[in-house]
């Protein structure tokens, strides 16, 4: 089950193996996702299109603190 952590008015939610964004995210919310590769932040806009950084991040933390800055700019 997703976990949702609100941070200045946006949701940055934490899915789980087999969960999807589209399911779990509304417009506006940040994903995280993990893979073998790592925490992927993705960015859910308006329209449902999900955009990404180009690499993730190597822990769960790095990947938080990079969403809740993201939260951060936002919020301005």
């Amino acid at each position: 089950m997703s976990t949702t952590i609100k941070h200045r008015n946006t949701n940055i939610v934490t899915l789980e193996q087999g969960e999807s964004i589209a399911q779990q995210c509304r417009p506006g919310d940040i994903a995280l996702v993990q893979d073998g590769d790592g925490w992927w932040t993705n960015f859910v806009g308006q329209n449902g299109k999900v955009d990404s950084y180009d690499a993730p991040f190597e822990t769960y933390n790095k990947a938080l603190w990079t969403a809740k800055a993201a939260a951060e700019f936002e919020a301005e």
